[in-house]
Parts: C-alpha cells; sequence; structure tokens
C-alpha cells in the first residue's frame, strides 16, 4: 500500500471492488440482466408450437447443445436398445430355423448360427460381433443367407450409430467453452479522463500462457428506448466504439489489458454525467472472440456490465512489474481500483461550458468602468455612454481600410488641407474663437481615432489630451483663415 501511494500520490484511495464486501452505500434492488456474467444469457424461448420439429431436423446440433447428463444418457440408451434389437432379430432366425430345438446340435445338423441355443447366447453372439472381439466359438454357416443379410445390416447401422453419437460426444468434450474460463473480465467498468478524454473502460486477461490467435473485443449498449415515432424498442442494442476505426479492437493478449471506449459525440454516454447515472438503466455486454492456439476452434467469452457497475472516478491498478528477465502479472490487483479527479459533467455540458467560456465577451464590455460616484449625475451618464461607445468600437474592429487609425480621412475636408499644407502657427493673442486639430501620427491606436469622434463633452471628461496646434480664426468658418490661394483652390474645386 506504501508503495502504491509512492507512486499515485496521497490523494488516491485503492478500492477493493470485489462483490463479498458489504458497502454503506444504499443497495438498489436487483434487476433482471440480460447475460450474466459469466457470459449465459438470460432468454428462454417459449410457446414454440409447430416449430419444435426444427430441432429434430437438426438432431445433431440439438444433441451437442444438450448438457451432459442428457448426452450421456442419450448414449446408453440408443447402445442398449441397439443391442437388445439385434439380439432378438439373431434370436428369431435361430427360432425359425429350429436351431433353438436341436439342444446340442449334432454332427449331422448345420444350424445358421453355431452354438446359439436361447436369448442369452444369441445377444453374446451379437456383441462378439459389433466388437470385433471373435472369441471363435459362435459363427455364421454358410447354409443361412438370412443370417449372412443381417449381418450386413448389423455391420451398417453399428458404423452409422458410432458415427454418430461418439462423433457428437467428441465434438461436445472438444468445445472451447471451457478455454473462455480462463479468460477474465474485471468485476467493474470505470469512467475516467485518458489522454484528456473521458472514456469508459474495463480490463481483460489471459490466465494461459497459450495464446489467442486473431483476439477481438467487442461491445454492444442494452437499453430500451422509444423512437420519436412513439415506438418502444425493448432491449435496444447499440454498437460501443472500443477501436474499429483504428484497428485498438484486435488484441494481442499476452498479458492484462484495459479496454477504452472513448466518450464523444458519436457515443452514447456522450450526455452521462456522474449524476444521470445513478438514475440510468442499461447493460454493457462485453464479448471477445478468438482462436484457440492449441486446437484451432474459435473460443468466445462474454460478459456484461450493468450501470451498478460502472465506477465514475476511478482508475484501474497497474498488474503489470518487471523481474530479472520476465515480465510479472499480479492478478491479486487485476479487480481493484483507485480513485482520480474526474469532473462530474458530461462530455456534452462539457464542450457546451467550452463554447460559453469561447464566445463570452471580454471584460471590458461585460463590466464596464463605473464612474466615480463623486461625479455629478449628469457627468456619470457622458462616462458610461463613452465607455460603451469605446467597446463597440472595439468589437467593429478598424473603422478605416487597412486597420490603421492614423488616416485623416474622416477629418473634414478644409481641415485635411489645412493639415496638409504648410500653415506657420500664430502665437497667442489671436481671437478667443479657436480650432484644436490633433496630429495623428500613422502608428496612432485604434482607440484614439475613436476619441475624436465622441462628442466634445466626453472629451473633455477623457484622459488627458496630446497638446493642440492653435490656429487663428478670422471668420466664422475655418475655411476664412486659409491662405487666398487655397481659398481659390478650394472655391474651384
Amino acid at each position: 500500500m506504501s508503495a502504491i501511494r509512492r507512486k499515485f500520490g496521497e490523494d488516491y484511495q485503492v478500492v477493493n471492488t470485489n462483490r463479498g464486501i458489504t458497502f454503506s452505500a444504499p443497495v438498489k434492488r436487483k434487476r433482471q440482466r440480460f447475460v450474466e456474467k459469466n457470459g449465459r444469457c438470460n432468454v428462454q424461448h417459449g410457446n414454440l408450437g409447430g416449430e419444435t420439429s426444427r430441432y429434430i431436423s437438426d438432431l445433431f446440433t440439438t444433441l451437442v447443445d444438450l448438457k451432459w447428463r442428457w448426452n450421456l444418457l442419450i448414449f446408453i440408451l440408443t447402445y442398449t436398445v441397439a443391442w437388445l434389437v439385434m439380439a432378438s432379430m439373431w434370436w428369431v432366425i435361430a427360432y425359425i430355423r429350429g436351431d433353438l430345438s436341436h439342444g446340442g446340435h449334432d454332427s449331422s445338423y448345420t444350424p445358421c448360427v453355431a452354438n446359439v441355443y436361447n436369448f442369452p447366447s444369441a445377444f453374446l453372439f451379437f456383441i462378439e460381433t459389433e466388437a470385433t472381439i471373435g472369441y471363435g466359438y459362435r459363427y455364421i454357416t454358410e447354409k443361412c443367407p438370412e443370417g449372412i443379410i443381417l449381418f450386413l445390416f448389423q455391420s451398417l447401422l453399428g458404423s452409422i450409430v458410432d458415427a454418430f453419437l461418439i462423433g457428437c460426444m467428441f465434438i461436445k468434450m472438444s468445445q472451447p467453452k471451457k478455454r473462455a474460463e480462463t479468460l477474465m473480465f474485471s468485476q467493474d467498468a470505470v469512467i475516467s479522463q485518458r489522454d484528456g478524454k473521458l472514456c469508459l473502460m474495463f480490463r481483460v486477461g489471459n490466465l494461459r500462457n497459450s495464446h489467442m490467435v486473431s483476439a477481438q473485443i467487442r461491445c454492444k449498449l442494452i437499453k430500451s428506448r422509444q423512437t420519436p415515432e412513439g415506438e418502444f424498442l425493448p432491449l435496444d442494442q447499440c454498437e460501443l466504439d472500443v477501436g474499429f476505426g483504428t484497428g485498438a479492437d484486435q488484441l494481442f493478449l499476452v498479458s492484462p489489458l484495459t479496454i477504452c471506449h472513448e466518450i464523444n459525440t458519436k457515443s452514447p454516454f456522450f450526455d452521462l454525467s456522474q449524476r444521470s447515472l445513478m438514475n440510468e438503466q442499461f447493460e454493457i455486454v462485453v464479448i471477445l472472440e478468438g482462436i484457440v492456439e492449441t486446437t484451432g476452434m474459435t473460443c468466445q467469452a462474454r460478459t456484461s456490465y450493468t450501470e451498478d457497475e460502472v465506477l465514475w472516478g476511478h482508475r484501474f491498478l497497474p498488474v503489470m512489474s518487471l523481474e530479472e528477465g520476465f515480465f510479472r502479472v499480479d492478478y491479486s490487483q487485476f479487480h481493484n481500483t483507485f480513485e482520480v479527479n474526474t469532473p462530474p459533467y458530461s462530455v456534452k455540458e462539457q464542450e457546451e461550458k467550452s463554447v460559453v467560456d469561447i464566445t463570452q465577451p471580454s471584460a471590458c464590455c461585460t463590466h464596464p468602468h463605473l464612474p466615480s460616484p463623486g461625479l455629478p449625475r449628469k457627468l456619470q451618464r457622458m462616462s458610461s455612454t463613452r465607455e460603451e461607445l469605446l467597446c463597440r468600437g472595439l468589437k467593429m474592429g478598424p473603422a478605416l481600410p487597412g486597420g490603421k487609425a492614423s488616416s485623416t480621412g474622416d477629418l473634414p475636408l478644409s481641415i485635411q488641407r489645412l493639415r496638409s499644407s504648410s500653415i506657420p502657427v500664430v502665437m497667442q493673442g489671436q481671437p478667443e474663437e479657436q480650432v484644436q486639430l490633433l496630429s495623428l501620427e500613422g502608428d496612432a491606436e485604434e482607440g484614439e481615432l475613436d476619441r475624436h469622434r465622441l462628442p466634445a463633452a466626453i472629451n473633455t471628461i477623457a484622459a488627458p489630451t496630446p497638446t493642440p496646434v492653435q490656429i487663428p480664426l478670422v471668420g466664422s468658418r475655418p475655411e476664412d483663415n486659409l491662405p487666398a490661394k487655397l481659398r481659390r483652390m478650394n472655391a474651384d474645386r
């Protein structure tokens, strides 16, 4: 335990998932499983009516599928009945020919079967012939053609019965069902993050040193649902992707492997969260198929996990360790898990939350700076209006082509000409009415241009402005203060 804590940290706690241990959590009522933990399908077929004759048409498969006690009973009864019937036929032939009345058979009389005087002797003759024992005391003579025909029929019938029953027993004994007993599945499945993605995981292992050739694993989700048209589908089957597209479902099963199902938009668990898991009802059926290396027969192992056997926020303990010259697998930790930090939200909720975070406006627009409470109410309204205009300008982006805010194209035409002309700066002492022209350089920021577009009252409240260039005004219009040559050019245009 101390080694595990050193490896995984003090925050992780080992959880024993053995079903023999009782937990303090409330126990749900045990519901019916579709597939048992040992792989047996909990389905019974009834009310077949006239369809039972199909089992007789496939008699060999029917006998193989029967339990061992019924197979042994049928095996013994078939041979017993066949021996008694054939012995009775030999006794009937001896009785019809009168071999039974001659007792010891004198030297002048030739019977059908030598030394057959009663039914026990006829039964022994049949057993010696069928089993090819051949003691030599009882034999068929050439004076009995009906005995020769019966002997041929007995040989053919005995070969057919032997092939059918012995073949049935051999197939039943060589079935790879017992090979599936050495294929292990974890008691529980877990949900946690792997490579930054929420995944459903379970563990499989092989207890034998002989490999499973071409091992492949598949998962089915068994869950009842109702279609949009109102049709109810009981025990609807849905495929769970465990790496079919990437080849991860093809296993090299020489050591325990953790099978992973990524929960994404295509997964039926896309909207499954830790809270909704408590109210769900589903069953995950796991099917592991492969070829037994020693016999070459296909083997299939099955198990299932209900919603109570899916642990949220857990991870499997490692079972592999490096020894001197080999890797060692500790199967005592095969079913154990430990808790990890896992978001309790579904993948759908996490994606919606990330989209909201991305589309959320910047702080300057969602939480504008409140004006100082010491200012008058009118100035507070004017300041808040200015903040809204600035945010609107930032959202709309650069107002001018190329994204530069240094152009003077938005200024009146006369002021643009005034900027382009070389007008000497006149000293103070001119009329009181003046025009303020801010010098805009090529590297000015967008916020400076927005400041010029705001009302003059708001600009007055704004932060310190650049030093203006004072231009004296002679007339009521700015054009009246231009030189005569520029006024003529402006008038002509």
